[in-house]
């Protein structure tokens, strides 16, 4: 009798674990926990202030209101770029600057270009972004989801036909990797970066990349990790934020 009961409890185990199934997470939701993780809805109601290279940035970011700023310096010139809802400006000496259309556009998509980056995967659940789950990768030895990320032209700025790709970590849902294609006045390429130096600012994580290239042509954008994988990408820049400053509004 003691032996059936040990029979018993064994398939009663047994049955546990064969109900529980892996956890199917959609790209949507994989998103969602990377946002969360590096803060989430903190970034809504924030301004951030950070140098990059020669240039400094100021986010606010004002429950879905946002203004970003980039200043300057040109010879004795003084510049200041507005980016918000609705408009861009350039200033000059605080004084406004006429331009064409074609230039409005250009330093638009400058100027929101670092801030974009600044905070990734914050702004990944647009409405104007496409998400995909292509699969899982190994990287470096750890295990990644493999997401792809497109643009609507309605809403998804001036270089909406650039396309992403996010290798985020399965295990804390950090975006460690990311991949990108590009097509520009001067040229048509690609980019792999490298997140590292994590920091938290007020329960906002941000990072720096080393960016990569290659310099071959056969190698398509969704192998780049794996080419990554085999040390067969180029240093090509580091990008990194300096003297960041959080303020969090609405506290």
């Amino acid at each position: 009798m003691k032996y059936l009961y040990l029979i018993l409890f064994g398939l009663m185990l047994f049955n546990c674990k064969e109900e529980r199934k892996p956890v199917s997470l959609s790209a949507d939701e994989i998103i969602t926990k990377s946002i969360e993780k590096a803060g989430g809805k903190i970034f809504d109601n924030s301004v951030i202030r950070f140098n990059f290279r020669d240039k400094y940035y100021v986010a606010r970011r004002d429950n879905g209101q946002f203004s970003l700023i980039r200043m300057f310096k040109v010879g004795n010139d003084s510049v200041f770029d507005l980016l918000t809802n609705s408009n861009f400006d350039r200033f000059i000496n605080n004084s406004r600057v006429i331009l064409e259309d074609s230039l409005k556009a250009k330093f638009s998509a400058s100027v929101n270009s670092v801030h974009y980056f600044s905070v990734l995967p914050y702004g990944l659940n647009a409405e104007a972004v496409n998400k995909t789950l292509l699969g899982e990768e190994s990287i470096k030895g750890k295990d990644y989801y493999k997401i792809k990320v497109t643009f609507n032209p309605e809403g998804g700025g001036e270089d909406y036909e650039d396309v992403f790709v996010y290798w985020i970590d399965k295990e804390d849902f950090n975006v460690d990797y990311l991949a990108y294609s590009y097509n520009e006045e001067d040229g048509v390429g690609m980019r792999f970066r490298e997140a590292h130096n994590e920091r938290y600012i007020r329960g906002l994580r941000f990072v720096d990349y080393n960016n990569y290239k290659t310099d071959a042509g056969s190698i398509e954008l969704f192998d780049l990790g794996k080419t990554f994988d085999k040390n067969g990408l180029k240093l090509l820049s580091k990008i990194e934020l300096e003297t960041i400053e959080v303020e969090l509004l609405n506290q």
